[in-house]
């Protein structure tokens, strides 16, 4: 690949990343409208003609491994393994 079609490919890249962002914020302002709509109505469910919204508190247990590091550190690092990965990154 030559250094003009990388800088072209990364500009692709960028313009897309910055549509995306705008299509993300798109996205969380309609499920804003709805929500406000449901929170107005007093309801966790609407029904359309092709949809039905739902907007539901959940209950999540998880794991709090800060914590358990703290007072468990031996068990911690007896149960812990590193793990590779490597990192994307255009500046």
């Amino acid at each position: 690949m030559s250094i003009h079609e990388l800088d072209v490919k990364v500009q692709e890249l960028r313009d897309l990343r910055n549509m995306e962002a705008e299509i993300k914020a798109e996205i969380t302002a309609i499920e804003d409208e709805i929500k406000r709509e449901m929170l107005t109505l007093n309801t966790d469910t609407l029904q359309g003609k092709t949809c039905k919204v739902t907007w539901k508190t959940v209950i999540t247990t998880r794991f709090d491994s800060a914590a358990f590091k703290c007072t468990h550190a031996d068990l911690f690092a007896q149960y812990s393994k590193a793990t590779t990965s490597r990192r994307f990154i255009i500046s």
